[in-house]
């Protein structure tokens, strides 16, 4: 199924943004990790949403792809901007979004 790999991709994706956003809620300058945490919490939502399309079989998934691949750039670009851990593992799960979406895209 042309799905599964984007699927797979989609999931660990929305668990590091999850984890990201909570563990940068514990960092000491909670402030500084304001976009991180919002464009985690975004990423999450929009990773989500083509996940549950995607397991539908509807066909006009083109331009949520295209969203979805925008919206995990920005959160990786925004996640490797900091040296926490969680925020350069979320990046790379971003990343591997991105590539996954590019795929789906081809």
């Amino acid at each position: 199924m042309r799905n599964e790999k984007l699927i797979s991709a989609l999931g660990n994706c929305i668990n590091h943004c999850n984890y990201c956003a909570d563990a940068c809620l514990d960092e000491d300058d909670v402030k500084k990790m304001a976009d991180c945490i919002r464009t985690d919490r975004v990423c999450a939502e929009v990773c989500s949403t083509l996940n549950q399309v995607l397991a539908t079989n509807y066909k006009d998934v083109q331009g949520l792809v295209e969203y979805c691949k925008k919206i995990c750039q920005a959160c990786a670009d925004e996640c490797g901007k900091h040296e926490a851990q969680h925020c350069q593992d979320c990046a790379k799960a971003c990343k591997e979004c991105v590539s996954a979406c590019e795929t789906y895209l081809a």
